[in-house]
């Protein structure tokens, strides 16, 4: 069982943000534009505090719960990655095509790997809208047998006019035996 708990940085930050709308509370009654952000920070807040207090994510080998909800992992049919990676926001579409968003106010390490274990156990899903063995990079069975791989592509390394002065030295190279031009008096 591995356990993910939201990071607690977002309840400092929260505090940090309740005291400076308290802040800008007081200076509001002198200065009623100082209300403005005083609103803002109290948004602020409420929304660090949301996060700071979700729910844990365990993962287990059967299932994966969020809170005391508990998803087994053959019910997970899609699990789509949003733009959000910290916090992590991953939407799950379930068998009966029902849909969690989940929400995982983690540290970045925590959050790619929570979401490697989502993709990882989830092995009847479609992850990103790839078929989990294929993401994965599992070799699929052929359709059929006589079936021929394709061939290679073939990428150009050299220009033709040095593919053409790479062949000459070749054939000199087997009807000489060596490409130097010394004789092989010299040598001795």
């Amino acid at each position: 069982m591995t356990r993910y708990l939201p990071a607690r940085h977002h309840r400092w930050f929260g505090i940090i943000a309740l005291a400076l709308a308290g802040l800008c509370g007081w200076l509001g009654t002198e200065l009623h534009v100082a209300y403005v952000p005083a609103g803002l920070f109290l948004l602020t807040a409420g929304l660090l505090f949301l996060l700071a207090f979700r729910p844990a994510i365990e993962i287990h080998e059967g299932y994966v719960s969020v809170g005391a909800r508990i998803i087994p992992w053959m019910d997970i049919r899609r699990v789509d990655r949003t733009g959000w990676i910290s916090p992590l926001i991953i939407r799950i579409t379930l068998f009966d095509d029902a849909r969690v968003l989940l929400v995982y106010p983690g540290d970045l390490d925590s959050c790619n790997s929570l979401l490697r274990h989502l993709r990882r156990l989830s092995r009847d899903a479609f992850i990103d809208g790839i078929p989990y063995r294929q993401y994965w990079g599992e070799v699929l069975a052929p359709t059929s047998e006589h079936t021929q791989p394709s061939p290679m592509p073939r990428y150009r390394i050299l220009r033709p006019e040095d593919e053409a002065e790479v062949e000459r030295l070749y054939q000199r190279l087997k009807t000489v035996g060596n490409l130097d031009q010394k004789n092989s008096t010299d040598e001795k």
